[in-house]
């Protein structure tokens, strides 16, 4: 295996519930177990330190039980960090914890001008960043990541509520895996885009297994030359969602579906 070590930073699920909606998926009603939430969380963590990367932990903080979602917590790039202003009163106290933790760790830091939900919306293509907007990242905000790390940026406009962020559409993959797998979205900037079905980590794809898709992507991951890692997943276990972590930029959620429109 190829793989390319990377650092991650994570958030433990250690205060995780459904007590509001803030999108599709949520429903407070719904049962949610977190004790299988977080033997999900610490196989996921497991596999990326098996597979030779660097993990880090953020300390969860009681009452912000969306914490867990560290990909939307910064966007980390050539060692700059830009903090996060979320769009939602009730994640509003997870920015500066977010930020206080990336100031301890030496990145250079940049705070938002405009409600900008970090990895979440955003996403590293090549020389160019491609920017989800529409429901929660604030079209506004595009500029600023434009100036802060010198990549010219893309803008892709979300239209399904049920993918609001870019990294419940997107995620990079190879071009014999977005290929076979159905990318809905046309190559672009010198990378394939393809369908979410599970994360890329260097030369590795994790899937998540309960998945309707996962035969299929595992077959389509495997004929293009990647190792292929299976994960557990439980839709109700992380609120309809697999636990995210800072550089890997995709999280999930029931069966995805690119929708969105590249205004010009």
């Amino acid at each position: 295996m190829d793989a390319t070590r990377q650092r991650f930073l994570m958030c433990r699920p250690t205060y995780f519930a459904v007590d509001y909606a803030i999108n599709p998926w949520m429903d407070p009603t719904a049962p949610v177990d977190a004790g299988l939430a977080i033997r999900q969380w610490e196989q996921l963590r497991q596999t990326y330190l098996d597979l030779g990367h660097e993990v880090e932990l953020v300390d969860p903080v009681a009452g912000l039980p969306d914490m867990v979602f560290a990909a939307n917590g910064g966007t980390v790039i050539d060692g700059k960090a830009m903090a996060v202003q979320f769009r939602d009163p009730q994640r509003a106290d997870e920015a500066p914890a977010y930020r206080a933790w990336f100031e301890a760790a030496g990145f250079e830091m940049y705070d938002p001008k405009h409600v900008n939900e970090g990895e979440g919306d955003v996403l590293l293509v090549g020389d160019h960043l491609l920017a989800g907007t529409g429901f929660r990242t604030a079209h506004a905000s595009h500029a600023q990541l434009q100036e802060v790390f010198g990549y010219p940026v893309i803008t892709m406009q979300l239209v399904d509520p049920r993918f609001y962020h870019l990294d419940t559409a997107l995620a990079r993959g190879r071009a014999t895996v977005g290929r076979t797998l159905g990318a809905t979205v046309r190559p672009s900037v010198g990378a394939t885009l393809r369908a979410t079905v599970g994360a890329t980590v260097g030369a590795t794809v994790l899937l998540a297994r309960g998945r309707a898709t996962v035969g299929r992507a595992f077959g389509a991951a495997a004929a293009g030359g990647l190792h292929v890692v299976v994960v557990e997943w439980h839709r109700c276990s992380l609120g309809c969602a697999a636990p995210s972590s800072v550089g890997v930029r995709r999280a999930a959620g029931g069966t995805p579906r690119a929708i969105f429109s590249n205004p010009r």
